[in-house]
């Protein structure tokens, strides 16, 4: 069944505007909840914990929801450039998985950390928290940029720019996890290039959402 321009449009301002709120969500999560001074011991941890209980719960919440609206974005690029049934396409939603999966287990730890018996616990789940951030480097966000780049390569949905930047993306964070592999904790420098994709969420899905009037007629016939 063909889609109507209608429906195009419609799919072009709910995956942008999905996109543009997820990516707000993770900004606002990273800003209320900023983690703990450095070298805390256990009980430094649990004082922080509760005296910072509320920001990291609803930065948990808000971590936890922005992913979501960021895939539905990135699916409704699938959907739109007709890649649903290519293996592209069934990739994209591979990666959309495994970044999701790796999101949500980070965020049961950034939970788990605010249980202060043991009092151990805070200090373990900050351990687990850093070998988590590995897999985002390493499968996560390669898995998820690098497939939807060549979906963006084959379609007029985005400017080609963003097919590109996506696979430089996959490159960039792949390189990452390799050479920091043996680094147990990321330094904050290699953290902070996670921050990279999320103008990319950003400038994609604002294009998507200022193009979309344009796209009724270049995407109506796509099936």
């Amino acid at each position: 069944m063909q889609k109507s321009p209608r429906s195009t449009r419609s799919y072009c301002l709910i995956g942008g505007l999905a996109g543009i709120v997820g990516v707000i969500l993770l900004g606002l999560s990273f800003a209320i909840n900023v983690g703990p001074p450095e070298n805390a011991s256990s009980a430094e941890l649990v004082k922080f914990g509760q005296e910072n209980y509320a920001h990291i719960l609803w930065g948990a919440w808000m971590q936890a929801v922005g992913p979501v609206l960021i895939i539905l974005f990135a699916l409704c690029l699938v959907h739109l450039a007709g890649a649903a049934e290519r293996l592209a396409g069934w990739m994209t939603l591979f990666g959309a998985t495994v970044l999701m999966t790796v999101s949500l287990i980070e965020i049961t730890f950034y939970m788990s950390a605010l249980h202060a018996d043991p009092e151990v616990m805070p200090f373990i789940s900050l351990k687990l928290i850093s070998a988590v951030q590995h897999l985002y480097f390493m499968i996560a966000a390669p898995a998820l940029f690098f497939p939807l780049g060549i979906v963006l390569l084959g379609s007029p949905v985005l400017p080609r720019l963003f097919g590109y930047l996506a696979l430089l993306l996959a490159v960039l964070f792949e390189a990452l996890g390799v050479i920091f592999l043996l680094t147990l904790t990321l330094p904050a420098a290699v953290t902070a290039v996670a921050g990279i994709q999320a103008l990319w969420w950003l400038a994609a899905a604002i294009m998507l959402v200022v193009q979309s009037r344009k796209l009724d007629r270049r995407l109506a016939p796509v099936s």
